[in-house]
This record gives structure tokens, C-alpha cells and sequence, in this order.
């Protein structure tokens, strides 16, 4: 009887772990549909502007337990656009990404928590320049239909804490504050 009990206790168990473990789905960042879009304080004048147009990453997505979420995300450095080529070119440089020494920006959760009906936050390690620091990101959940899912989040960030001194020595910022659109599928 006793053993037939921990039979039926080890199927129960395995049951419940493995509807855990695929309540989550995985989707892959859609390059196409996904944009990292940056302002910054241009010394008083107006906000310099710009995205990085190569991400990819992937994210784990549990809509019944967002807890169980995760996001892992990676930017080419060298991918900044300005509208302007020349300022694209000096900030890929040592003074400022030095894309050429480290050629990714990567963000990688350590939590995710659920702050409304389609909001949370995400918090993880954000990584420039071979300096890492804890950022929160602030989501919204947009939509998910079929094999496709759409969030939107907000950051702000400081430059200077990962050694780049000349964003503030150029007057601008010191804070540079981050909006990201981006659709995933399947």
C-alpha cells in the first residue's frame, strides 16, 4: 500500500512540474518588427535621438505566471543610427560604445513581476562596454495571437555608470531613457 502511495504521489508530482515547465512559451525576437529607440538631453536644446537597429534575442513567456518569464536580449553596438553618419560613427568609437572592442550590449532578466492587467516589470542585468548593472524596465504586455506576441517598455538609464564619461562631458544627458516596441514569434 505504502509503496503504491508513493507511486501514485510521484505521477501527481510529475504531473503538476511538467505543466509548470510547459506553460511557458518560447519566442524568438522579430528584428523586423522590433525597435530599441533612445533620447537624451542635448545640452538644454532639444533630445538627440537614435536607435539600434540589430537585436535579437528570445523570451520566455508564461501570460498565467509571469513570474516564470525570462528575456535575454543582445544589441550589435555598432548598429547605432542618429540620422546623422558621422555622429553614427564617433559614438560606435572608443569615446563613447567602443563597438570595436565590445560589439554587444546585452540585457538578460533576473525577474519579471506583474504590476496591472497588461503591465510589470522586467529587472536584469544590463551589460555596455563590459560593465554590468541591475535596470527595471517597465512593460506592457500588448498583445499575443496565435504564434506572435507584442510588448512595449521603458527605461532610463546613466551612461557615466558604465564608463562612458563623455555623454556627460558633451553635455548631454546625464540620464538617457530608452523605449522599445517589439514583437516575438514562435
Amino acid at each position: 500500500m505504502r509503496n503504491k502511495f508513493f507511486s501514485m504521489l510521484a505521477v501527481i508530482t510529475s504531473m503538476i512540474f511538467s505543466s509548470v515547465a510547459f506553460s511557458a512559451d518560447t519566442f524568438t525576437i522579430d528584428p523586423a518588427h522590433t525597435w530599441v529607440n533612445f533620447s537624451v538631453n542635448h545640452g538644454g536644446f532639444s533630445a538627440a535621438r537614435g536607435h539600434f537597429s540589430d537585436v535579437s534575442g528570445t523570451i520566455v513567456f508564461d501570460q498565467a505566471d509571469v513570474s516564470n518569464s525570462s528575456v535575454m536580449v543582445e544589441i550589435n553596438a555598432s548598429s547605432i543610427d542618429t540620422n546623422h553618419e558621422a555622429r553614427n560613427v564617433h559614438l560606435a568609437s572608443p569615446d563613447f560604445f567602443n563597438a570595436a572592442e565590445f560589439p554587444k550590449l546585452t540585457f538578460k532578466s533576473t525577474s519579471v513581476e506583474k504590476t496591472g492587467d497588461n503591465t510589470g516589470t522586467i529587472t536584469g542585468e544590463l551589460t555596455m562596454m563590459g560593465v554590468s548593472k541591475t535596470i527595471t524596465l517597465n512593460v506592457v504586455f500588448n498583445k499575443a495571437d496565435g504564434d506572435k506576441v507584442g510588448f512595449s517598455g521603458t527605461a532610463v538609464v546613466t551612461p557615466g555608470d558604465f564608463g562612458m564619461a563623455k555623454v556627460a562631458g558633451f553635455g548631454m544627458g546625464p540620464d538617457v531613457s530608452i523605449t522599445i516596441d517589439l514583437e516575438a514569434k514562435k
